[in-house]
């Protein structure tokens, strides 16, 4: 596979971004891509949403009076603004110049996860998609701390249920154990006084705040260190910790290059970010620049959102697609936007390919080359003239060459390895007699790009 494609794939969803890779260099590539601007506005659909403390009980106390079928058409209005918020971040996924940052989003999204089914509140949930987009590349230890005391993630580790006398080690926990530190590297006595420290840290208009009534202010030892710790302070001395760079890089090298990275390039990273202060920028600089003069390709599997990503990209069906699909097939794929099964996130690598699910990818493949309504409005497929299907799909390709050009340039964009009889069969598919620009080429060639689909070597970047 051409390093540029194979490296678009990685920092985006798509092979889009391979001609600007190559044109800027991989460093000024990045540097853009940190700069990107976004939209801070907040959407449409959220406009009419309970946002403080105080409009979400007046929403609740409406609720509470209204007759069953009532309460069931608001449960489907909340539930339609859930849909439409994964949506609106599929689509800024798909349309950003540089989708590194929307890539970022998505990796801290399943690192410090939430659910719309625990935290309902569909505000909150726009508020952490916001705080992750913010802080994409910023450093690591502020935004822990910016997520450890918003709404969406007190509500989603039951810390709402965290107070003096009736302590909740959620939150504690999983501050430990998954988003800094790792298993092995704290004691339960740790988890205790860190859920002292966190108690009566309650919900709030635009953060969590601290309840006086519920707190305990009275001195907790927290990784040997004393003192009337609060949820700032736990973050600080977390950070003071010998293994505390490990567990992010671990995870940053597998959301991109490896599903399974050594050990060693996992403390020479990890070792680099304690040295940088735990900034991420310089982090991901660090390891694109130096990986990607290796030889990498084939490390890791695609993520549903790369694969439908790089379908629709590859047929030009970005300008017809609709976003409820994608979101329907990631559902299917078991890569439903908030809604992980679990606080540990998508474990990602085999996962992503079960029999089931390498099946889904093929039909979903076999019905867009097929020009399958992905959109909601779509021309009609069949002409009255020909019974033949329209071209709404189309492969980019070079019509000036013959068979086997246009497949050794399909497979340098697609495909990190190729064998003999791989090629044998691309090459039965496009017979030496093709006619590359002859009325039913296109068709032709989305018949070759459907085959190379299926191939387990496309399933790999």
């Amino acid at each position: 596979m051409k390093k540029s494609n194979l490296w678009s794939l990685r920092l985006g969803f798509s092979g889009e971004q391979a001609d600007e890779i190559e044109k800027l260099g991989l460093e000024k590539f990045l540097k853009r891509s940190y700069e990107s601007k976004f939209d801070k506005e907040l959407p449409a659909f959220l406009q009419d949403d309970p946002k403080t403390i105080e409009e979400q009980k007046k929403r609740s106390e409406i609720i509470r009076n209204l007759d069953k079928e009532e309460k069931r058409k608001i449960l489907i209005e909340e539930n339609f603004t859930t849909t439409k918020l994964k949506e609106w971040w599929v689509a800024k996924m798909q349309t950003e110049e540089f989708p590194l940052r929307e890539k970022m989003v998505c990796f801290w999204h399943n690192h410090f996860v939430i659910t719309s089914q625990k935290v309902k509140t569909n505000y909150w949930i726009y508020q952490h998609n916001m705080i992750l987009r913010e802080n994409a590349f910023g450093n690591f230890k502020e935004l822990t701390k910016k997520i450890l005391k918003s709404n969406s993630m007190v509500k989603y580790l039951d810390n709402v249920d965290n107070k003096k006398g009736k302590f909740n080690e959620n939150l504690s926990r999983e501050l430990l154990e998954l988003f800094t530190i790792g298993i092995g590297n704290y004691t339960e006595d740790d988890i205790k006084n860190g859920a002292r420290a966190l108690a009566g840290l309650s919900l709030g208009d635009e953060q969590a705040v601290y309840r006086q009534n519920f707190e305990d202010n009275s001195d907790k030892t927290y990784f040997g260190k004393t003192g009337n710790w609060k949820d700032d302070d736990l973050v600080d001395i977390i950070f003071e910790q010998k293994n505390i760079p490990y567990l992010i890089t671990r995870k940053i090298l597998k959301w991109f290059i490896y599903d399974s990275p050594s050990e060693e390039l996992v403390t020479y990273y990890g070792n680099y970010f304690r040295k940088v202060n735990f900034e991420i920028a310089p982090l991901l600089t660090k390891i694109f620049t130096e990986e990607y003069l290796k030889d990498n390709s084939g490390e890791k599997i695609k993520d549903p959102l790369v694969y439908i990503s790089q379908l629709i990209s590859e047929l030009h069906l970005k300008e017809i697609y609709d976003q409820t699909r994608i979101v329907a097939f990631l559902r299917q794929q078991g890569m439903d936007l908030y809604s992980q099964t679990n606080v540990k996130g998508w474990d990602g690598g085999n996962s992503w390919l079960t029999s089931q699910l390498y099946l889904q990818r093929n039909n979903t493949a076999d019905f867009l080359c097929k020009g399958g309504k992905l959109a909601k409005k779509t021309p009609d497929m069949m002409s009255d003239e020909t019974q033949k299907p329209k071209e709404v799909v189309k492969i980019e390709y070079d019509s000036s060459g013959n068979n086997k050009t246009i497949i050794a340039e399909l497979s340098n964009r697609l495909l990190f390895s190729v064998n003999d009889s791989m090629q044998k069969d691309m090459e039965n598919l496009l017979k030496y007699d093709f006619d590359p620009k002859g009325p039913n080429s296109n068709f032709a060639v989305v018949r070759l790009f459907n085959y190379i689909t299926k191939l387990p070597e496309y399933q790999l970047i």
